[in-house]
């Protein structure tokens, strides 16, 4: 019998993870372990001291992750020590542990990127720096990848202009994004109102006014019930106090389906989140910081069939030679070639020295 191919999957944030799961449901012909986010190196020194609590590398994304792997009975390889891997499904190539490389490699796509901040523009004119000091807005750019499963194709197009090959770009949707109308069955008990769906900024290092989008948020309900569903990294307690300071009569939510309550809503407010899609699908009434005619455009296709077209891109990887692998080899067999050449010249010097010494 044929032994079975093994796959790891390198998981995240929840949405990631949950994404992660649902692709290997539709690869039940390979073996699968799930690993939480994980560096090597210095920068993983870096994750024990705590300094990378704003990343998916951080604790708290590692016990959620963990929990939900353990909920699921999923096979736990930490850090995909246990053996070599056929193939690796990333969430990320911000920063690749050492033991991906020269694996086959499927990067997937979570939803919506950072905007290019400082940091971005400064790895773009320096690629010397790490891309994870810019978050997401360098996402895709590392092309230590075989195949890149992307949104839509208007993502294809935004990541082609970042700089991304786009024989490496396959449009396949995205799990948790694929299927939007799917959220209107639902028992949240609430409909009509004005939803705020909250982001990590501030957690993650970046500056954001939450007063002035509590405000903001007050004046486009003129008088609707005011919800907010915070963003599950965010710190509640301060959140909470700031929303009751200045919209004493909102609701706030910490936990549940934050897509439900989008179907549920008349008009959805976000500034960084992915969630904004959902309400595009939608139909609703939407606001955010981005250019709201540009994401109409990457909008992820509304096909129910992403994890399905993903595995099947991860079919077509694992199961032929792929470019990546070919590039690592003749890299490996240049550099081969080099050491053998250099090694041919020291013995042909020794040989020289040798019969110059019988001479004498």
């Amino acid at each position: 019998m044929e032994k079975k191919k093994h796959i790891l999957f390198i998981c995240g944030s929840m949405n990631q993870t949950t994404q992660m799961h649902q692709i290997a449901r539709q690869l039940p012909e390979y073996e699968h372990a799930f690993t939480p986010y994980y560096c090597h190196g210095y920068v993983e020194v870096m994750r024990k001291l705590g300094m990378l609590e704003f990343t998916v590398a951080g604790s708290s994304f590692v016990k959620r992750t963990l929990e939900y792997l353990e909920k699921n009975d999923l096979h736990l390889d930490y850090q995909g020590v246990a053996r070599k891997y056929d193939l690796i499904v990333n969430c990320s190539d911000l920063n690749l542990p050492k033991n991906t490389r020269g694996v086959k490699n499927v990067l997937v796509q979570e939803g919506m990127t950072d905007p290019e901040n400082f940091f971005y523009h400064l790895y773009k004119l320096l690629p010397i720096f790490p891309r994870w000091i810019a978050s997401t807005s360098t996402f895709g750019l590392s092309d230590k990848y075989d195949k890149f499963c992307v949104a839509s194709s208007g993502y294809k197009d935004f990541f082609i202009r970042k700089g991304v090959k786009a024989d490496k770009i396959v449009i396949t949707g995205i799990p948790n994004f694929d299927n939007c109308a799917k959220h209107y069955e639902n028992n949240f008990p609430h409909f009509g109102y004005v939803l705020v769906c909250t982001s990590d900024a501030r957690e993650t290092l970046k500056y954001e006014n939450r007063k002035e989008l509590i405000l903001r948020a007050k004046r486009i309900a003129a008088g609707r019930q005011l919800i907010f569903k915070l963003h599950p990294n965010e710190r509640f307690g301060r959140a909470i106090r700031e929303i009751q300071r200045y919209a004493s009569d909102a609701l706030v939510f910490t936990s549940g389906s934050a897509e439900e309550m989008i179907a549920n809503c008349e008009v959805l407010i976000t500034r960084f989140s992915t969630t904004i899609y959902v309400g595009l699908a939608l139909g609703k009434e939407v606001y955010s910081d981005f250019n709201l005619a540009e994401l109409q455009q990457m909008v992820p296709l509304q096909n129910n069939s992403a994890a399905q077209n993903i595995a099947n891109v991860c079919r077509e990887i694992i199961e032929n030679v792929s470019p990546q692998n070919k590039k690592l080899r003749k890299r490996t067999k240049r550099r081969a070639g080099v050491f053998i050449e250099f090694a041919e010249r020291i013995e042909q010097a020794r040989s020289k020295k040798g019969r110059s010494k019988k001479q004498v």
